[in-house]
């Protein structure tokens, strides 16, 4: 059973870090791209940062470039998502994706994890 589980959400202030993780099962995580998505209240799901298991090519968003940081543990069927510097508008519900496909396309063979919300406010 493919399951893609995150955690570490949560409310922080502005200017704080969080560490996204997102725990996958059912499939060998080495062999997959991985990204992480948000969408905030009222707006589309957004791309923030992407990485190939082709290349180890890794792409930002640019509201997220030099303050956030994908990464992954094979070993570990696990990725992740080390977001510093956060701002309000970072606020939203963030996604893990695994792929076959690297990049930013969504398809309808991609495996998603279920949400986790993150707020930045004082």
């Amino acid at each position: 059973q493919i399951q893609l589980v995150e955690s570490g959400g949560g409310l922080v202030q502005p200017g704080g870090s969080l560490r996204l993780s997102c725990a996958t099962s059912g499939f060998i995580l080495e062999g997959y791209a991985i990204g992480w998505f948000r969408q905030a209240p009222g707006k589309e799901r957004e791309g923030v940062s992407c990485d190939s298991h082709l290349d180890g090519i890794t792409n930002y968003a640019d509201s997220v470039k030099g303050r956030f940081t994908i990464s992954r543990d094979n070993a570990k069927n696990t990725m992740y998502l080390q977001m510093d510097s956060l701002r309000p508008e970072d606020t939203a519900v963030y996604y893990c994706k695994a792929a076959a496909v690297p990049g930013w396309s969504v398809r309808s063979s991609d495996y998603w994890g279920q949400g986790t919300q993150v707020t930045v406010s004082s």
